[in-house]
């Protein structure tokens, strides 16, 4: 029959079971009897399941690879050995003083004058202390004895409880608005993220891992991805979405803005250039639609002159803001801009000039290429390292960092935008974060959890039971003198 707890078999290099001498079947099998109690309370105190322990959620134990304990518990065999040697030290010590009081006590027996009588008193008060702090220590973990006695075995039987108890200290002590907002502020995080960027390097450092984790997130995009998105949900969202009355009001609020000016500006000097540099070509085009009995001699006069005079009507344009053909050039804008808004046969016109240019199966692959170019310029400002782009993101950085420190008003309008985005977000997600405490808690085995849950502080514990022997042959000792002075 095994009676050697789980948390204490050893393992062999393969990750196996290896139970210790004259062990048998398995703890978690059904023909396995409870643990033999143990027979005093200076023994190492019983580890087996009492027959009413409840089982987590999982029922039964789940282990990791090496050296993991059960399911939320993380395992480190040499921290781990060392607590136990503590734990069995601390026992000792509390059993020892258990011992040499019975010793005691035995010894002055019968003697119930003197100093004997006050020593005899002690002892046998402090046995009583003794083995009561043992009984309240162990029904901690386990049954005392092995016996099922009410309100013992607390863990094993109450995890549950506890993991909703811990869950509902977490929410009402760390989850309310108030407390939140008192820490943040406290904190000060926008004037401490200010001072670690002004340190030295520290700027750069960061730009440096903005641009790392941007280039490599920008490399795990997939094509594939992208192309879905385009094609599945841009596009069609492009195609459902009447374009008419937006475009319309986007035109009329552009020129009426004379956004548009230096577009036409820069149109007007690129057709200068082009025929001044074109000068010939111009001219050739011209003569080639004169009539044929038209002089070759004319035909030149009258081109050259044509070419003079474009270059001039081009100059005045681009001269004259209030041209006539910018003022016709604007109407034209503005009354399209009011038919794609209020005519039905322009609105008409536009959505399927939309829908044959979205249809268009070079569009996703335009849109791709627009993409393929786009990532690669990004990437490449990103990875170097002594580029532009990081230059101006330190200088940004540093200069921001300079900024935050210089000004409280700053520092208090961000700090009290971080307070709010706390809130917001425990108050959205706060009830989930705290019901992972009594999951994980439910999931977990009692008796292991009793287990290490004593490696952890059973140590500590121990010193009740010192307490208890000193504390109470003390007591013992003062009723033995009151006994005495108070008359028969």
């Amino acid at each position: 029959m095994d009676t050697t707890p789980q948390a204490t078999r050893e393992r062999d290099p393969e990750g196996k079971h290896t139970p210790a001498p004259g062990a048998g079947a398995h703890p978690g099998s059904k023909d396995t009897p409870s643990a033999t109690p143990a027979t005093s309370p200076g023994a190492s105190e019983p580890t087996g399941a009492s027959p009413d322990r409840p089982e987590g959620r999982t029922g039964g134990r789940r282990r990791g690879s090496g050296a993991g304990g059960p399911l939320g518990f993380i395992v480190d065999p040499a921290l781990e050995a060392q607590r136990r040697r503590d734990l069995r030290q601390m026992r000792l010590v509390a059993t020892g003083l258990l011992v040499l009081a019975a010793i005691v006590y035995v010894l002055t027996r019968g003697h119930d004058d003197g100093i004997l009588g006050f020593v005899n008193a002690g002892a046998e008060a402090s046995m009583v202390g003794a083995c009561a702090d043992w009984f309240a220590v162990t029904a901690i973990f386990r049954h005392p004895l092995g016996l099922p006695i009410p309100h013992t075995a607390l863990i094993p039987r109450k995890k549950e409880m506890i993991g909703r108890s811990l869950e509902e200290f977490v929410s009402e002590n760390f989850m309310r608005e108030d407390i939140i907002r008192e820490r943040v502020l406290d904190a000060e995080p926008t004037r401490r993220a200010a001072e670690w960027a002004l340190t030295p390097g520290h700027a750069k450092r960061l730009v440096d891992e903005v641009a790392t984790v941007t280039v490599h997130a920008l490399h795990r995009i997939p094509d594939e991805d992208v192309r879905a998105v385009i094609e599945q949900a841009v596009l069609p969202r492009l195609a459902q979405e009447p374009i008419s009355s937006l475009a319309g009001g986007l035109l009329d609020q552009v020129v009426r803005d004379e956004a548009h000016v230096g577009l036409v500006d820069l149109a007007l000097d690129e057709i200068r250039v082009w025929l001044v540099d074109n000068e010939d070509l111009f001219e050739s085009l011209i003569t080639q639609r004169a009539p044929a009995w038209v002089p070759d001699a004319i035909n030149d006069i009258v081109a050259r002159k044509i070419h003079v005079e474009a270059l001039k009507w081009l100059a005045d344009i681009r001269n004259d803001p209030r041209h006539d053909v910018r003022q016709a050039l604007d109407k034209l804008l503005i009354d399209l801009a009011d038919d794609l808004q209020h005519d039905p046969v322009t609105q008409a016109k536009a959505e399927r000039l939309k829908e044959r240019v979205l249809s268009h199966p070079q569009v996703a692959d335009t849109a791709m290429s627009l993409w393929g170019s786009l990532r690669a310029v990004v990437v490449a400002a990103l990875e170097d390292e002594g580029g532009p782009v990081r230059a101006r993101a330190v200088q940004e950085v540093t200069a921001l960092a300079k900024r935050l420190l210089a000004d409280e008003a700053l520092r208090d309008r961000i700090d009290a935008r971080i307070c709010d985005a706390t809130v917001y977000a425990v108050d959205r997600y706060g009830t989930e974060l705290t019901r992972i405490i009594s999951d994980t808690v439910d999931r977990w085995d009692g008796k292991e959890t009793a287990e290490r849950v004593e490696l952890q502080v059973g140590r500590d514990l121990q010193f009740i039971r010192i307490n208890g022997t000193l504390v109470g042959g003390l007591i013992g000792m003062l009723i033995h003198a009151i006994s005495i002075v108070l008359p028969s």
